[in-house]
């Protein structure tokens, strides 16, 4: 429902206006003076101001002003019981929606009020997109306040700036394509275009030609020019999705195009040039692909120009209750329920799984919980069997396992001496070249 403010010191006028506005389906407030009136602007927001030229504390002109700079998107309509064309002219001049005379202009009112109202909602539908737009691939829409995840944002904060090759290394779901969004949209290319291939996605035949483009005739089926995605690229980013699962061959012509921006359509003689920035993502270990010769590693090493590690949410368990209110409010938007509790036993529940798919995962489970709940709290009930289950399995294994448990009360440790490996191994009773060897036993870093 719209909001309309009326500002007059006229009771018996304000009253029956406010009457009359309201019957059309409005929410309208009074005020009585300015003072009074710019005291409203602090606890609401309105789509239109109807306001009184002469008022008891000052000139309804030069409220429009003020009113303007409070609320950019919020229209004003004067009211003057009588109407000059040197106010007029100076209220349009401070951003009046329209300037009418009290009387002879009521069946005017109406009509005009609902031009204004549609054209502040039409100003703050854009704001709100533009917003959400800009907002929707930066840095404030990665979730995690973990010392891990803070350090990975502000890395990716810096290579931003530049345009240097960059590595993002984490298990699958740790959300390496947002990282890839964002550090694109904070640089000098967010201008230009952002193109993204799953290397795991297609044959080595079918992803030459996605990347690389072929001419007409080049092979059976060509029939005309397509362009590949390193041109589709060009002046932006080419992100690289699994760029381990590449085949040995095409990484060396992706080398080529690194060093030189250069590259060969498929069926073309004459080289293409191209200006992007790669940015190249990968939950295998590249460096153990390289001893497997899995892996080039010339190619490696220009990729891995900046080196950013995703953390896994075991790795950071105190993100995980930030990720489920997220994506609780998230969800409840989407199927329009409310929900105004989240059950601390299902945040309990959340945190002793073991996210083997991470992000991504933890995204479908309470997708699925917002499902099943049928009230206004998210309970443990809505968990699915299956989830309930695989955590029975891993509470089962987890006392088995004794390494899990070292593991995790290292991390603890860790956690508690925020990273100060001195003071957690003299807590831990161990010495420092044995937390070492243990933290890279377990691949903790």
């Amino acid at each position: 429902m719209s909001r309309i403010l009326i500002i007059d010191d006229e009771r018996q006028l304000r009253k029956l206006l406010a009457r009359i506005i309201s019957l059309e389906g409005y929410e309208v407030l009074e005020a009585d003076d300015c003072a009074h009136g710019m005291k409203m602007f602090s606890q609401y927001d309105f789509e239109v101001v109807l306001c009184d030229v002469k008022l008891p504390d000052g000139n309804g002109v030069d409220l429009v002003g003020k009113i303007k700079q409070a609320a950019p998107l919020t229209e004003v309509i004067l009211l003057t019981a009588y109407g000059n064309i040197p106010d007029g002219v100076q209220a349009i001049k401070n951003g009046a929606f329209d300037y009418i005379t009290k009387g002879d202009d009521n069946n005017k009112i109406l009509p005009l009020l609902s031009r204004a109202v549609e054209k502040s909602e039409l100003q703050k539908r854009l704001a709100r997109y533009e917003t959400k737009s800009s907002a929707e691939y930066s840095f404030d829409r990665i979730i995690g306040s973990s010392p891990a995840m803070r350090q990975a944002v502000e890395l990716a904060r810096k290579v931003a700036r530049s345009n240097a090759f960059v590595l993002l290394t984490g298990e699958t779901g740790t959300g390496k394509e947002i990282f890839a969004h964002a550090i694109h949209h904070a640089g000098s290319r967010a201008k230009e275009a952002f193109v993204a291939v799953n290397c795991s996605a297609f044959s080595k035949e079918l992803l030459e030609g996605e990347l690389f483009g072929h001419k007409a005739g080049s092979f059976t089926g060509a029939t005309k020019d397509k362009k590949g995605l390193l041109e589709e690229a060009d002046g932006g980013t080419l992100f690289l999705d699994e760029i381990g699962e590449m085949p040995m061959d095409l990484q060396a012509k992706l080398l080529r195009v690194l060093e030189n921006g250069e590259f060969l359509k498929i069926g073309e003689t004459r080289p293409k040039r191209v200006d992007l920035r790669v940015i190249a993502a990968t939950n295998r270990d590249l460096e153990q692909e390289i001893a497997r010769g899995n892996f080039r590693e010339d190619l490696y090493f220009r990729l891995s120009v900046f080196r950013i590690h995703l953390p896994a949410l075991s790795e950071r368990p105190e993100d995980i209750e930030e990720y489920v209110c997220f994506f609780v409010e998230q969800f409840a938007r989407k199927m329009g329920k409310r929900i105004d509790r989240i059950d601390k036993e299902y945040i309990a529940a959340m945190k002793r799984h073991v996210w083997h798919g991470n992000v991504r995962e933890l995204r479908n489970i309470v997708e699925r919980s917002l499902i099943m709940t049928d009230g206004n709290a998210v309970a443990v009930d809505a968990l699915t069997p299956d989830f309930k289950i695989s955590q029975q399995t891993e509470a089962l294994s987890d006392s088995l396992a004794l390494e899990e448990i070292e593991r995790r009360h290292i991390l603890k440790v860790m956690e508690y001496t925020r990273g100060n490996k001195a003071e957690a191994a003299r807590l831990l009773g161990i010495g420092i070249a044995t937390l070492y060897r243990k933290l890279e036993s377990y691949g903790i870093k």
